[in-house]
């Protein structure tokens, strides 16, 4: 591997590539700590986790690398980028036009995305608003850190606005021109630059009055993720490979098909966008108590359905997850369109008739194998609460939606990275 990282810096296109990704991550990293104008830092930084809803900044902070905690330029991260994109893959399957502009290639990609950069805009104004909201009223941070009155907010709210776009513009520039999918990339940093903290509050927590010290937690810890990143990379690579038979067509003195191959269809076919979907739909009942002012419902969402700990908590979250693994497999996988593009360049399933009879195979092998995927989904998110409420520990650095977008991220540029050292006749990281 460190053979593989030397060939890497050995390749002048590749090792421009690899500069200019870590400069963009350098200057996302400088963003999550310069403040926006209008708060009052020394006492946010005395204030930070303590408030009604600390829960929920805990949870966004993770994504955003510590720039919540901070009310950085950059706090609101990419979650409005991700939130968007995920609106627009449902979008394309209620409306035709958007169906039609993701089959035009290049040109229907390019109005995608700048109609996804439209709606990031939006939801970044309305998530800005509700963290200045929750700011001013004490809920985030437990006392008021904003300074000043209606255009102090006007201006934190255009600030962090910015903050999110410019990171947009930062994942489109590592995509580009760089290594990597560049918002995945900003994610995967903003998900580990947290694990020191993490460990260190851990270890704080645990080494006053215990025989079992700090440090012995985190080796405890350290080992359960290296088996839970071990589980990950196995069920993310498992795949169910479906055997497709082309038949052999004469056209003119040329011979086409009549080769073999397959159907990859992953255990996990949804990725982390199920556990995404649940923690996004989890942090909404804390923000509509806070904002509703009711006692009652602050209460419940408080007890129930806000700490992690909780054994409420911890189911609806994984029913959540298995359902939004079914859900988003049936929207990202149509088997009918498969079973009809198949049968357009004369390909089969052996034993299986071409057409209805396929699509319906195919949907019988997806439903079967999601089930094991859902499961192990709904079992890595829940890990971190489950270990949170029995060994009553503040925050579990290694599990969860961090693990598995760590896990997919770095083998995601791995390869891309192999890809290109294996072109110039290098060893990569796997071979």
């Amino acid at each position: 591997m460190l053979r593989a990282f030397v060939n890497a810096f050995k390749i002048p296109d590749l090792r421009r590539k690899l500069l200019f990704t870590l400069a963009m991550i350098a200057v996302y990293r400088i963003g999550a700590w310069i403040p926006v104008p209008g708060v009052n830092v020394d006492l946010l930084r005395q204030a930070t986790g303590v408030g009604e809803a600390a829960n929920i900044v805990g949870i966004v902070n993770v994504f955003a690398g510590g720039a919540l905690q901070q009310m950085a330029i950059f706090a609101l991260g990419i979650m409005p980028y991700i939130t968007a994109s995920i609106i627009m893959q449902l979008l394309a399957v209620v409306i035709p036009k958007l169906e039609t502009l993701q089959r035009e290639g290049e040109q229907g990609r390019k109005k995608i995305t700048q109609y996804t950069r439209y709606i990031t805009v939006a939801l970044a104004i309305l998530q800005a608003t509700g963290l200045v909201t929750l700011a001013r009223n004490g809920a985030a941070f437990g006392e008021n850190v904003v300074l000043g009155g209606t255009w102090t907010v006007v201006l934190i709210v255009i600030t962090l606005t910015a903050g999110t776009s410019l990171i947009m513009w930062l994942g489109e520039l590592i995509t580009q021109r760089g290594v990597g999918n560049g918002m995945s990339l900003l994610i995967f940093v903003s998900i580990i630059s947290q694990f020191p903290s993490q460990f260190q509050q851990v270890r704080i927590e645990k080494q006053a009055g215990s025989s079992f010290g700090g440090w012995e937690w985190i080796a405890a810890l350290m080992l359960l993720g290296a088996f839970v990143c071990v589980a990950v990379v196995f069920m993310e690579q498992g795949q169910r490979r479906i055997p497709v038979q082309y038949a052999r067509r004469q056209v003119g003195r040329r011979s086409y098909g009549g080769q073999s191959t397959y159907i990859p269809l992953k255990v996990n076919q949804a990725g982390v966008i199920p556990v995404i979907f649940a923690s996004s739909l989890l942090y909404l009942p804390g923000l509509f108590g806070q904002i509703s002012g009711i006692t009652a419902v602050q209460n419940f969402v408080t007890t129930y359905l806000e700490d992690p700990r909780s054994w409420v908590f911890i189911a609806v979250f994984a029913a959540m997850t298995i359902f939004f693994a079914y859900f988003y497999t049936a929207i990202a996988f149509n088997p009918i369109e498969v079973a009809d593009n198949m049968k357009r360049y004369g390909g089969f399933i052996p034993g299986i008739r071409p057409g209805r009879q396929t699509a319906e195979y195919l949907d019988r092998v997806l439903t079967r194998i999601t089930l094991p995927g859902s499961l192990y989904l709904a079992a890595i998110a829940v890990i971190p609460f489950i270990f949170m409420a029995v060994a009553n520990i503040p925050s579990f650095p290694l599990g969860g939606v961090s693990l598995l977008i760590m896990v997919g991220v770095g083998l995601e540029t791995m390869k891309q990275i192999e890809s290109q050292l294996m072109q110039r006749n290098y060893e990569g990281f796997i071979s």
